[in-house]
Parts: C-alpha cells; sequence; structure tokens
C-alpha cells in the first residue's frame, strides 16, 4: 500500500536526523529507518481497531439503555444498523485483524470518554441520522459511513490523535498515510470477503519492478545519499549560483541529494519521476520557494550530467 513517496519521505526524515546528529551510527540509523517504516502498519491497524471500538461503544451504550429499569419502546427496539454494518462485522471478525490487534496487545478501555465523545458527534451528524434513516442501504452506504467516521468524526478529536502521538514518535507524520491505507481498504473490501481474507501488506516486495522495495531501493537510496554526500554537496555548489550550501535549507540540501543519488544509483527510475517526486515532497515539507530551488538545481544537474555521460539509464526515455 505504501507508495515510494512514502517511502522517499522516510528516508528523507531519517536523512535530515541522520546528518542533525553529526551521522553517529550509520547501521542503527537504517535499523531505525526500517523500524519506522514498519510501524506504519502497526498505526494502520490501530486506527482499524479504534473503528471497530466505535461500534462496541455504540453496541455497549444500546445494551445498557435496554437494561435501564424504565427503558422507552425506542431503547427496547433500537435501530440497529449502525452496528450491523456489514463491513463493520467483516473487520471485526477478520482472523488478520484480530490476529494483530493481539500481537500489539491493543485496549481501548482507558481511552472510553474519548470514544464516547466520538460516538456521540458521530450520531448527532448529518450523514449518520441519513444512513440510520434510510429505507434501504447498500454495500456502499455501509462503506461510505464508515469513511465519515474516521475521516470526519474520528479525525477531527484532537484528544483521540494526540492517543498516537504519545504512543510514538513517528505516528503524528504517518497518521495521514495510515488514513490513506485504511480507505484504500474499505474500498476494495468486497462483500463476498470471509474472516479469512488477508489485510493488503504494507508494501509488497517484489514490486512491480522486481525490487525488495526495503534493501533495493529505501537502504540503497539511504545509504548512497550519505556516502556520496560531499560529493554531492559540491555538485549542488556549483549550481547553486549566488548561494554558499551553507544557506540553503537543510531540508533541500537532502532532498537534492537524494535526487542524485537516484539520477545516478537507480538507473531504472527515470529522470522526469525522480524530479517530480522531490519537487512534490518539497511543497509540504519545505519552504514556499523550495520547488522552484530545487527545480532549477535539478535542471542543472541533469543537462550537466548527460553532457559528461555519467548519467546512464536503461530503457528507452528513461533520460527524458
Amino acid at each position: 500500500m505504501l507508495s515510494r513517496r512514502h517511502l522517499r519521505i522516510k528516508v528523507m526524515q531519517a536523512l535530515y536526523a541522520y546528518f542533525q546528529s553529526n551521522g553517529n551510527d550509520l547501521n542503527l540509523s537504517e535499523k531505525g529507518l526500517v523500524s519506522a517504516i514498519n510501524s506504519i502498519y502497526d498505526l494502520y491497524i490501530y486506527l482499524l481497531s479504534a473503528m471497530l471500538e466505535v461500534g462496541d461503544f455504540a453496541r455497549n451504550r444500546m445494551e445498557e439503555a435496554r437494561q435501564k429499569f424504565l427503558p422507552t419502546s425506542e431503547e427496547i427496539n433500537p435501530n440497529t444498523r449502525f452496528i450491523e454494518n456489514q463491513l463493520l462485522i467483516q473487520l471485526d471478525v477478520n482472523k488478520n485483524l484480530r490476529k494483530n490487534i493481539n500481537r500489539l496487545k491493543i485496549n481501548w478501555s482507558d481511552h472510553q470518554e474519548i470514544f464516547r465523545k466520538i460516538f456521540i458527534l458521530f450520531r448527532d451528524s448529518e450523514a449518520y441520522q441519513k444512513y440510520m434513516g434510510a429505507s434501504v442501504v447498500s454495500y456502499r452506504d455501509n462503506k461510505e459511513i464508515l469513511l465519515y467516521l474516521l475521516g470526519e468524526v474520528m479525525f477531527s478529536n484532537e484528544a483521540f490523535i494526540s492517543i498516537f502521538e504519545e504512543k510514538n514518535i513517528n505516528w503524528a507524520d504517518d497518521i495521514d498515510t495510515s488514513a490513506m491505507m485504511i480507505a484504500k481498504t474499505i474500498k476494495k473490501w468486497d462483500v463476498t470477503f470471509d474472516e479469512y481474507k488477508e489485510l493488503p501488506l504494507l508494501m509488497v516486495s517484489p514490486d512491480e519492478e522486481g525490487d525488495d522495495l526495503i534493501n533495493d531501493f529505501v537502504l540503497k537510496l539511504f545509504r548512497k545519499t550519505i556516502i556520496k554526500s560531499s560529493e554531492s554537496a559540491a555538485l549542488i555548489s556549483e549550481r547553486a549560483q549566488n548561494w554558499e550550501i551553507e544557506r540553503i535549507a537543510v531540508l533541500d540540501v537532502i532532498l537534492i541529494k537524494m535526487a542524485l543519488t537516484e539520477f545516478l544509483e537507480f538507473p531504472s527510475i527515470p529522470v522526469k519521476v525522480t524530479i517530480n517526486e522531490y519537487i512534490e515532497i518539497s511543497k509540504e515539507y519545505s519552504t514556499p520557494k523550495s520547488k522552484q530551488f530545487i527545480n532549477g538545481i535539478l535542471d542543472k544537474l541533469v543537462t550537466d550530467l548527460k553532457a559528461e555521460g555519467v548519467l546512464k539509464k536503461t530503457g528507452r526515455g528513461l533520460l527524458e
């Protein structure tokens, strides 16, 4: 489910930490990088589990109302559409998801007040009222209400988000990625899937290009960028007119160094793909002017590397 862009961002973050710590231990940094990537899947499991917890909260609340001394007719015969949501039930009984929840020892008992607020906000929403009041709902409607619950209700609760930020320092940056993974899972889930259906993998290795994404892409990009850091810095300085490299934003330098590594060490990645990827990353993580600066430097580098004959790409069109 993770794209190469997500992996590039993780490498960028690891390189920033490595260079800021003056390059303490390369092997330890590599282990930390792989751990940070793998932990995204744990966050994905936590978020799926939290969605199930909202269903459990609604079910328990309904049962408590039914057991009251003088329940109303509505409490005796409640609308059970949400707790009987077919997709929610499919996920609840999924063997793979349950195995991962047990592996992580996920328990929400200390956070019931947060889930109470989430459920009340959800219950009072127009989307929930429409869903519960419809004469008939489809499997697609069941998907849409869960996507609404996660994206519009759960993620709008700051206390809920803070749970994950406190559990893992990396998860503050990863929560949007994990939410995207859940959205993909929900959209691709089918009414025919039984409890043995495997959840999607974090990464498909080898990928469509035959690469082991951790060893052939992530760790190679990380290590080669570090090894060639001084050489890359010299190339950048030569082309950054009127700019000393120390005055260039740290992240911009790292992104350009990463792009240079891709140009020279990854013959199957097209030049345009590399340039576009790092420009897009700079828009999100660096300064407003970074994209123009990075684009300009990379264009100059590509022109010069081609002229020197050192930019070698396998396959037609990869140099364009």
